[in-house]
């Protein structure tokens, strides 16, 4: 904090000196001034001038002059004194203060350029290089968010299209095989589970891509609140591996646990449960056959650390940088028949960082790794 204040100081260092410059200088014509008035009206000729000019200007001879002007400023030269001293602080304040708005308009117009689309950078005063450097920041920013809003939105409608499509190919199967059962009326038993063994293998299919549609229709965490209470981490964890071995047994993957008996963690236990299930959905997605996933959990002295570690190809660092993005998919290539809506692993950063934690993945030498921690309490 107190090198952030610091480094705040010296940015606006140039500013502050200018400021103080013109300060200083308005003093010293404000002095300059008042010592010309005292100089030149209380001591000097000023007198002798003005019964000289209305002697000229209005022909009035010496004796009627010298009273005009004892009436109107010798018999009230406090006064006339004070007037001019004030007359000659506003004259100074205004110039100075046109001079001072001049940044405050250099601010104004740089930010109407943080409105504008494909503008070029802000360029501000010399001593206001600190705000013009904020507000370039800004502007970057605001752009990058907005280009990445479009990417996401761009995937999104992507994704879309792709599930609309291969909505088609498992329903138009269900449909064809139910016909088949409605219009043979001698079947054998054989064919008969045949058919319904692929209409139902369809019509899960169909259910997953229908919860792909809700899951993309839903993404908004603008109202994610977490319901905390107390959990045993390491029976969640069994439990998780427990229900994924179907899905292991499939690529004929081993999944093995790391733990010690009791990991205690203050959390959202659904949320976080929803977590570990999309990284080891995402880990078993994407491993080689016949091979292992490893996780491996350990509680620290403030915080929870999980690991999951599978074997498939390198993630390219350019991918791995956007993986917890919105609707990245890892492989852009691959059908939604086998890949989800890119949301799995955004949704576990989400879910994470709302919890105080954070969420970090890593590959190299075939070897993927997902670390999540997580405070304690």
């Amino acid at each position: 904090m107190r090198n952030k204040r610091e480094t705040s100081n010296h940015d606006f260092y140039q500013f502050r000196t200018r400021i103080f410059a013109r300060i200083a200088a308005m003093m010293f014509g404000a002095v300059t001034g008042i010592y010309l008035l005292y100089v030149y009206v209380l001591r000097g000729n000023f007198a002798n001038r003005v019964v000289d000019f209305l002697h000229k200007q209005f022909h009035m001879d010496y004796v009627s002059a010298n009273k005009v002007y004892r009436y109107l400023i010798r018999n009230h030269i406090e006064l006339v004194f004070a007037v001019s001293i004030v007359a000659l602080f506003l004259v100074i304040f205004r110039i100075y203060l046109n001079r001072f708005t001049k940044y405050f308009l250099e601010i104004n117009n740089g930010m109407d350029v943080l409105l504008q689309e494909h503008a070029e950078d802000v360029s501000l005063s010399g001593e206001l290089s600190a705000i013009e450097k904020k507000m370039n920041q800004v502007k970057n920013t605001l752009e990058k968010r907005k280009l990445d809003m479009q990417m996401a939105e761009q995937r999104k409608r992507d994704l879309v299209m792709y599930l609309a499509h291969d909505l088609k190919t498992p329903l138009a199967s269900v449909i064809g095989y139910l016909n088949l059962l409605r219009d043979e009326g001698e079947i054998s038993e054989e064919l008969r589970e045949k058919y319904l063994s692929v209409s139902l293998d369809k019509a899960e299919r169909l259910e997953i891509l229908i919860n792909e549609f809700f899951e993309i229709a839903r993404f908004n965490f603008s109202d994610l609140v977490l319901q905390y209470g107390r959990i045993n981490l390491t029976r969640l964890l069994e439990q998780l591996v427990y229900e994924f071995r179907p899905m292991l047994q499939e690529k004929n993957l081993q999944c093995r646990l790391e733990a010690p008996p009791d990991i205690m963690l203050k959390c959202d236990a659904d949320k976080i449960q929803r977590v570990f299930d999309n990284i080891l959905r995402n880990a078993v997605l994407y491993s080689y056959e016949e091979s292992s996933i490893e996780i491996i959990a350990q509680g620290q002295e403030e915080n929870v650390v999980v690991r999951f570690i599978n074997r498939g190809d390198t993630i390219p660092a350019e991918k791995l940088a956007r993986i917890f993005e919105q609707f990245y998919r890892l492989d852009a290539a691959r059908s939604t028949a086998t890949g989800g809506a890119g949301l799995g692993l955004a949704i576990a950063k989400e879910i994470v960082e709302a919890h105080g934690g954070t969420i970090t993945a890593e590959s190299g030498n075939e070897e993927s790794v997902f670390t999540v921690m997580i405070p304690k309490e």
